[in-house]
């Protein structure tokens, strides 16, 4: 079963993954997986589209010999808020097996982060972000299922099959939905 948090208004999604319902056809968030990173019901949530590849890495943006250490890093679209900032994110296990991470992090601390033994940098253009209340209401029309991050996270390629990849470790109805095409109606 998914490892969902309890249903009350006031409970957190901070370190949860979204993924975006198969019926949620929104270019942007469309078959998503995002990181939230941040939620409280006062003041809204921020997150992180995992698994939007840009096809540019950060080299592109800076070129400056000092980042040479991640220029490397492959630059993803991390939401349709701030498209023209550059942030950094960096995942790492710790000792419980809980996901840990630093978001909206520096290109110097980026490097710092990628020094680190099974610590992920990534790099984001823009971020995903919800107003007061507007993820809860999002959550009520069941737009997104929310599930803890699978061990494996890191270790899967960040790209569209993400999602896939992600709901399947869910449940065996959630698997049945990863492997619905994008189109059903079209067969």
């Amino acid at each position: 079963m998914p490892d969902l948090p309890p249903q009350k208004s006031q409970t957190s999604l901070q370190g949860y993954l979204l993924l975006a319902h198969p019926s949620l056809r929104d270019g942007t968030f469309d078959r998503s997986v995002i990181l939230i990173a941040d939620h409280n019901t006062e003041e809204g949530a921020y997150g992180i589209i995992l698994n939007q590849p840009s096809g540019k890495t950060v080299g592109d943006y800076l070129s400056d010999p000092a980042f040479a250490p991640i220029a490397r890093i492959p630059v993803h679209i991390g939401g349709p808020v701030a498209r023209q900032q550059l942030t950094f994110c960096a995942l790492w296990w710790n000792q419980e097996r809980e996901l840990r991470f630093a978001t909206r992090i520096s290109a110097e601390e980026a490097i710092k982060h990628s020094r680190n033994p099974g610590t992920l940098v990534r790099a984001f253009v823009g971020y995903a972000g919800w107003g007061e209340g507007q993820l809860e209401t999002e959550m009520r029309r069941d737009s997104w299922i929310t599930t803890l991050p699978h061990r494996d996270l890191l270790a899967y390629v960040h790209d569209w099959s993400l999602w896939s990849q992600t709901m399947q470790n869910i449940s065996p109805l959630h698997r049945i939905l990863a492997e619905t095409p994008p189109s059903p109606y079209k067969n």
